[in-house]
């Protein structure tokens, strides 16, 4: 939690002012009660109406004053958290966009969503609190019992006995909550990751009919998150009414000692009411920094979280190299493994072949066989455990990562789609585009119609996830917005699964004719899309079980055959 408050560096003047005008507001409070006693000594007690006066006007004078200094310190103190929140938040961000698949998988999305919302509003709540209550507090209380030994020594005695149980009941409950407002945290990442599961697949669930069982599982998870917050609320609830009840008991014994020594003449009734409205302002500070503390509490187990995540380094070294020479073998893997975290076994394994610059490189294989594995390795999404992926002679991981992924155009197995116009959405393959270089892309892709049938054309809102557009149309636009980096090495990871077989035909031949024609490697389980490239490689549990042309694979490669059969063999025919 400390090395977050580095992010408070540029907000030094509030974090300085907050505090300064809260104690002014104090010290204008901890007057009161000296007023209010010579008030009832001087004035009431002689029957000076003007001192009753004066005093009346001085009191609403601090009053205004004391409300002017807590707005002011208010505004610095949210000014001051605002912007914290808003830096740790981007340098979470920029951290959680260094990490690779790899880390990504290990630390698992909801708790990254959490970290970013739940876990930074709560330390935001606690840096706001913690400026303007964690000096404020403390220097009301102990100043309430500087006063109150000028007014009496043996009355005082009371009040610093009573801190002192105060303190020791905050300490030790604030002891305990800490480790367990942690464990609250890390519960909300399992319902957040539920819920996030529940919410994407909620067609699937009712299709099933699994809505009752799901219903169940959330109930199950929620009932156990409330168990926990109920136990820890409970014990940090005993705050308040112990609190309550030690400076109740206080304030009897302080009365009641009173009265004995203002019958005695050691103290006037003046002094017993501005002794009696010191304890009474400790009480009010004692229930503001118990809540202060429940605060801090949770904030230093969020910020604990958030730190975590932010100390989180990239697993995959970032090479330094930007240049590319253009060499005729573009893609080489030699003797590649790849073992995902975690697992016991490779995914793939021993896997060897070159890709010619300009060569479509079909990779095909069942369900699981490792094709999106492989292809994950050229834009060095994850890294190799064994053998080396080189492009244009040199091993990928020399190359600077941005540079290396620049070259390179990726459509994924799931079409996205983000919120903005269908321009915005194509220039993320790049940012400077024309329309003209769109339209071009878009041609190529086979979706330049989807365009020009939408109103405002490139202008044409896209709903968030592109959920106003079909499967095939997402498919299409997703290709384009790859096409428009014109880049060397182009990768479609099954990305023509909703297209027919005549569009998918279309599609293959316009990336054919492109001018200076990327190297392709096209992933598909579909025997039609992989049958006119240059080179097919078969996989079959992640390792090469045959590579040729298609007619030289059909003689020779028993799965390729059993999938080509299966796809196109004629029922009843030999």
């Amino acid at each position: 939690m400390k090395k977050l408050l580095v992010y408070l560096k540029d907000y030094k003047k509030e974090s300085i002012l907050g505090p300064l005008f809260k104690l002014l507001e104090a010290s204008f409070e901890l007057i009161v009660p000296l007023v209010i006693a010579s008030m009832i000594d001087v004035g009431i007690g002689a029957g000076n109406k003007e001192h009753v006066i004066k005093m009346c006007l001085l009191l609403i004078l601090l009053c205004l004053v004391g409300f002017a200094c807590a707005v002011t310190a208010q505004y610095f103190a949210a000014r001051a958290a605002a912007g914290f929140a808003k830096k740790v938040k981007r340098a979470l961000f920029e951290n959680i966009q260094k990490l690779s698949y790899t880390d990504m998988d290990r630390v698992g999305t909801s708790a990254m969503i959490t970290r970013m919302t739940s876990d930074i509003n709560q330390v935001q709540q606690g840096v706001n609190l913690t400026i303007r209550l964690l000096l404020r507090s403390p220097f009301v209380v102990f100043g309430a019992m500087v006063m109150a030994f000028t007014i009496s020594a043996k009355q005082a005695l009371i009040f610093l006995v009573t801190i002192i149980l105060l303190f020791l009941v905050v300490g030790l409950i604030m002891s305990w909550s800490v480790p367990r407002y942690g464990l609250i945290q890390k519960g909300l990442d399992g319902m957040v990751g539920l819920v996030r599961e529940n919410h994407t697949g909620v067609r699937v669930i009712r299709a099933f009919g699994l809505e009752g069982s799901e219903r169940e599982r959330f109930s199950k998870k929620n009932d156990e998150q409330m168990k926990l917050q109920s136990f820890v609320g409970n014990v940090s609830a005993l705050m308040n009414p112990v609190t309550y009840a030690i400076l109740n008991l206080a304030v009897a014994y302080l009365i009641y000692k009173g009265a004995i020594l203002v019958d005695s003449g050691e103290l006037t009734r003046g002094q017993v009411v501005a002794l009696y409205n010191y304890m009474s302002q400790i009480l009010v500070e004692l229930i503001k920094f118990a809540n202060l503390i429940l605060t801090v509490t949770k904030a230093i187990a969020s910020g604990n979280r958030v730190e975590e995540m932010l100390e989180l380094k990239p697993s995959m070294t970032d090479g330094s190299v930007r240049e590319f020479k253009e060499t005729g073998e573009h893609v080489v893997f030699d003797s590649v493994c790849l073992r995902y975290q975690g697992d016991s076994d490779d995914s793939l394994s021993d896997i060897s072949f070159t890709a010619l610059r300009g060569e479509k490189i079909g990779i095909i294989g069942g369900t699981g066989s490792g094709k999106t594995s492989l292809i994950n390795l050229i834009p060095r999404f994850y890294d190799v455990s064994k053998g080396t992926v080189m492009i244009d002679g040199r091993n990928i991981c020399d190359y600077s990562l941005e540079a290396l992924r620049e070259r390179i155009g990726v459509v994924p197995q799931k079409a996205v789609l983000f919120h903005g116009t269908i321009r915005d959405n194509l220039k993320w393959g790049r940012s400077d585009a024309t329309d003209e270089q769109i339209f071009e892309a878009l041609e190529t892709a086979q979706a330049k119609e989807i365009v020009e049938g939408k109103e405002n054309g490139l202008g044409y809102m896209v709903a968030q996830g592109g959920k106003n557009f079909s499967g095939g149309q997402k498919q299409r636009l997703t290709i384009a917005r790859a096409l428009v980096r014109k880049p060397d090495i182009l990768i479609l990871d099954d990305s023509a699964s909703a297209l027919d077989y005549l569009t998918d035909k279309k599609l293959r031949e316009a990336i054919a004719q492109m001018p200076s024609a990327p190297t392709t490697f096209i992933v598909s389980q579909r025997a039609s899309a992989v049958m006119g490239c240059d080179k097919i490689i078969v996989l079959e549990d992640g390792k090469i079980v045959g590579e040729g042309t298609h007619e030289e694979l059909l003689e020779t490669c028993e799965t390729y055959r059993e999938i080509y059969d299966s796809q196109f063999r004629k029922e009843g025919a030999v």
